[in-house]
């Protein structure tokens, strides 16, 4: 559960017992208990002159002026008051949560300006603000109630596993539930039985934990959140079907068809030889071979352009040196200390942007050099590409930089680009890169 997935998930994993996950249950239920405690203390009050008129009915007599009036002082209270309680009650459960789920949750609330009026009027009318309410409310109720019935288990457990020092005490028997213990070696088998036990109470523990947490999720989080997670998460199974894809078209060309347009150049070359130079075949034979070697070049320049074999072979900084020395501008690469090799798609990627961006100085920038500078800070692998072009670069006109954000979406990074008229344009890219 220290992890970035789901808590749930982390428990169906075999070595869950000997990972941080319980521990981190069992603070997330001991940081519960004093709050719970003082709100299910106020739901308990709010509650109970409706049980007592559910009393009431159930034998038959009518309702009384008072009953009512506390009935009806207790919505009073939960429509008037009840936002002001539960909003700053989400923020520190919002915190909290992070204990056993370590996905970001972002308050559903709309920004307002700093005006009380304004403030409490749109407070009171979101949807966010009563789903706050209401989980307040299943904080004072239902999780009372799951503690306390774990904690009448756990209570007994403990009463198993410490049974022979109760029999060993002196006294003449001792009563766990149905079993009657009159000597230690009666209690042994209590013992073991609540030892064994533990492993089963810390699951329902972290179970109890995990659906707190997922209600807390639900109602305090934005529900947009969840469904960009599940967005976030399909764009990356498109990018991994698409890298397999075109690993399998790369090896395919490498090793299929360049292969055998290597061996046809040559059959070529060596019949062209045997031909005499006067031989009505030997000019369209020239074609043909002449032609062979440009489509060579074209296919290894198709190849190159997937995924050059320097980038697998020497790492980022090579392949740029390489794309450089390729460019028809002058083009300057520099790299700062510190930069680590990042996972091949972060590394594919950055590949592309700076391959992309070359090219659209060629095409669209009117410049005469461009300049790349390769750094890290932190998790974040920086990638800038300047010119000295006219500028005014527009994602919008068609340059390219609509699917290269695209792109660079996909992994979890972000495109800047400053692109004033008359120039300089500055494509910025950061990626993560956590290893």
């Amino acid at each position: 559960m220290s992890t970035n997935e789901a808590p749930w998930r982390a428990l169906t994993r075999r070595e869950y017992l000997l990972s941080a996950g319980p521990w981190r249950a069992l603070l997330y239920v001991l940081t519960t208990l004093p709050i719970a405690a003082p709100a299910g203390a106020g739901v308990l009050m709010l509650l109970l002159p409706w049980l007592a008129a559910g009393s009431r009915i159930n034998d038959g007599r009518p309702l009384d002026g008072a009953l009512l009036f506390f009935m009806i002082t207790g919505l009073v209270l939960v429509a008037g008051f009840g936002p002001l309680v539960a909003i700053p009650l989400a923020v520190v459960e919002r915190g909290r949560l992070a204990l056993i789920d370590q996905r970001p949750v972002r308050s559903a609330h709309q920004p307002v300006r700093r005006d009380p009026i304004a403030w409490l009027r749109l407070r009171y009318a979101e949807t966010a603000t009563w789903r706050e309410v209401l989980y307040a409310g299943f904080l004072g109720l239902a999780v009372p109630i799951a503690y306390g019935v774990f904690g009448v288990f756990a209570i007994l457990d403990f009463g198993f596993i410490v049974s022979p020092l109760f029999a060993a005490s002196g006294t003449d028997s001792w009563q766990f539930g149905l079993f009657s213990v009159h000597s230690t070696a009666q209690a042994i088998p209590l013992s073991i039985a609540g030892l064994l036990l533990v492993p089963v109470l810390t699951y329902v523990l972290s179970l109890i934990a995990v659906g707190q947490g997922i209600a807390a999720r639900t109602l305090l989080g934005d529900r947009e959140d969840g469904e960009l997670h599940e967005v976030a998460q399909s764009r990356a199974r498109l990018v991994d079907a698409f890298e397999a894809e075109r690993r399998r078209i790369e090896r395919d060309l490498h090793d299929g068809a360049q292969h055998r347009l290597t061996s046809l150049t040559l059959q070529l070359g060596m019949a062209r030889l045997d031909v005499p130079d006067d031989s009505p075949a030997a000019p369209p034979l020239t074609q043909a071979h002449d032609e062979a070697k440009e489509l060579m070049v074209v296919l290894r320049e198709l190849i190159h352009g997937i995924r050059p074999q320097a980038l697998t072979d020497l790492g980022l900084p090579a392949a740029l040196r390489e794309l450089a020395a390729r460019s028809p501008l002058p083009v300057t690469i520099s790299v700062a200390d510190g930069v680590t090799r990042p996972g091949g798609q972060v590394e594919g990627t950055a590949y592309f942007v700076a391959s992309e961006a070359l090219a659209n100085v060629v095409k669209h920038a009117g410049a005469t050099r461009a300049d790349v500078l390769l750094a890290q800070a932190g998790d974040v692998l920086m990638l800038e590409v300047r010119d000295d072009g006219r500028g005014g670069a527009d994602p919008t006109a068609g340059t390219g930089l609509t699917g290269l954000a695209d792109r660079v979406a996909a992994v979890g990074g972000r495109v800047l680009l400053a692109s004033p008229v008359g120039g300089p344009t500055l494509v910025r890219v950061e990626l993560p890169c956590r290893h």
